[in-house]
């Protein structure tokens, strides 16, 4: 895990909502667009960008460096691509924070 490229995404504050969103999809997105929801696939890509109020560019490109620092795993299903939380790198996040400051 590359610090500063995590340090990078969490410098914003959406790139932060997006993670606390996907930690409990259920409590952040309303049912309705959660009627395909699989806790295995994540939340689709149209509903996070709903959610956030952005185009559907900025989502990706926030999207895209969230994956890159391997905080969030993606899954693509037909057009649809799904995002969840790699809970593995949040842990190894945390005790490199903890390690480091």
């Amino acid at each position: 895990m590359e610090l500063m490229l995590v340090l990078k995404a969490l410098s914003n504050e959406t790139r932060v909502n997006i993670l606390i969103w996907l930690k409990q999809p259920r409590l952040h997105f309303p049912a309705e667009e959660l009627l395909d929801y699989d806790e295995n696939l994540g939340v689709c890509v149209s509903d996070i960008t709903q959610k956030a109020g952005l185009s559907p560019s900025t989502t990706s490109d926030y999207l895209s460096l969230l994956q890159k620092c391997g905080l969030i795993e993606a899954t693509r299903v037909g057009q649809w691509t799904y995002y969840k939380r790699n809970e593995t790198a949040m842990d190894t996040l945390k005790k490199l924070i903890q390690k480091t400051f």
